[in-house]
């Protein structure tokens, strides 16, 4: 169930006494959990064009030989060198910024827990797919990811292009470095923003 009407109840002060709650309001799509195993590949497909803007949810943990691991976007299937991506990250002791342009998918961020981060730690993003049905503009992404590994691990905020006025109907997500899976448990939820 959606709220669909906000109200004061007569607040004294209050401007108004209520206010349409009708096109503010996220909806979920689809959710992905990883089985045992894992999967190389996230797809989310025939994504309906009813919403203003899209929001991914990850929890990751990825096979990759490290205590980091980023994860890679694309759209409907894309691998043309049609994308950037620029990133700004913290752990605590080093602080970095970069980006880069004319690549074949987005860098979301390369802060999500790999194989050796320790146990049970997932890295966490949320990941905002901004004007993804309009047919008159690039599709811009922005990131906020990181994990914490018991005093260590990092946050990154993010930002990606996708350099096509394409409505967006698919999205992919990889491991950025290579073909590791991403393990067990490992959650990806798509949801859709009324606006």
């Amino acid at each position: 169930m959606s709220i669909t009407k906000l109200t004061t109840n007569g607040i004294a002060g209050a401007k108004y006494d209520s206010v349409s709650a009708d096109n503010y309001y996220m909806e979920p799509i689809a959710t992905t959990l990883v089985g045992a195993g894992g999967t190389a590949t996230i797809t989310f497909s025939n994504i309906p064009n009813t919403y203003k803007h899209l929001q991914l949810r990850i929890l990751s943990r990825s096979a990759r030989t490290d205590a980091a691991d980023g994860i890679a976007l694309r759209f409907n299937s894309d691998s043309g060198s049609n994308y950037s991506w620029h990133y700004l990250r913290g752990d605590g002791t080093s602080p970095g910024a970069g980006g880069s342009a004319t690549q074949t998918e987005i860098l979301l961020s390369y802060d999500f827990a790999a194989n050796t981060a320790g146990s049970n730690i997932f890295g966490i993003g949320i990941v905002d797919i901004l004007d993804y049905a309009n047919v008159y503009k690039y599709k811009t992404v922005r990131i906020l990811a990181g994990n914490d590994r018991n005093g260590s691990g990092a946050v990154g905020l993010c930002s990606g292009l996708w350099m096509n006025t394409a409505a967006t109907t698919t999205l992919t997500l990889t491991s950025y470095w290579g073909a590791n899976n991403f393990l067990q448990n490992s959650r990806f939820s798509l949801y859709g923003i009324r606006g």
